[in-house]
């Protein structure tokens, strides 16, 4: 298997070993696999985008709804439910929404209803108020040094696979310090390189690229 981490990367000193241990797996990463991850974000913003434009509302607010829906629920099921809220909302308002079914929990479709009603795209984090839905739509709305950690990024942080019942509960303090790695660890991919791939690369394409290399790592299917 090739590395594909630029062969300089080592001459410079790292941090953390939350770092290393993403670069780690980063090198890791097959050719399909780095193209999955590089892509996989800026195809949820053109997914976003699309219904954005099909039903008449801005990107950040179909942003916002597809990650209020997110919790605990595939990323397919994931857009026809953004999709089918939004349509039934534009159509008959709130009370209609509500009676849409959603493969996530009732709160949060309580959120993309609100973020549909807010008045403006800077009420949708406030709405979302959580580490990780926040993060996601700031990744699908394209904030490059945002990062969406959930219990797999947390495993290639800490260096060992851990099932999600062993991965700590994940607070303020502990997010931003494993965000920090990430997007240190682009950096370092940016500054390493003479692969002209990674002049761009951002904090939330390292995490898909070494969460999709995750996956095949360890046989995980979802």
């Amino acid at each position: 298997m090739t590395n594909t981490t630029p062969t300089n990367v080592t001459a410079r000193g790292l941090s953390t070993i939350g770092t290393r241990n993403i670069l780690g797996v980063f090198a890791l990463a097959t050719a399909g696999e780095l193209q999955e991850g590089l892509e996989w974000y800026h195809r949820a913003n053109r997914v976003a985008a699309e219904i954005a434009s099909a039903h008449g509302i801005s990107l950040e607010t179909a942003a916002g709804v597809i990650a209020a829906l997110s919790p605990n629920n595939r990323w397919e099921r994931n857009i026809v439910d953004a999709e089918n809220i939004i349509r039934v909302y534009s159509i008959g308002g709130a009370e209609e929404a509500m009676n849409v079914k959603v493969c996530t929990y009732g709160k949060m479709k309580d959120k993309a209803i609100q973020i549909l009603e807010a008045p403006s795209m800077s009420h949708h984090e406030d709405i979302l108020n959580g580490r990780k839905i926040t993060a996601f739509y700031q990744c699908i709305i394209g904030c490059k040094d945002s990062c969406c950690i959930d219990g797999h990024a947390y495993s290639i942080w800490f260096g060992d696979r851990l099932t999600m019942k062993n991965v700590p509960n994940i607070g303020k303090r502990l997010y931003a310090e494993i965000c920090s790695d990430y997007v240190e660890a682009a950096e370092i991919l940016r500054e390493a390189g003479s692969l002209n791939r990674f002049a761009d690369l951002t904090a939330y394409e390292v995490q898909a690229i070494t969460w999709v290399t995750w996956r095949r790592l360890h046989g995980i299917s979802k």
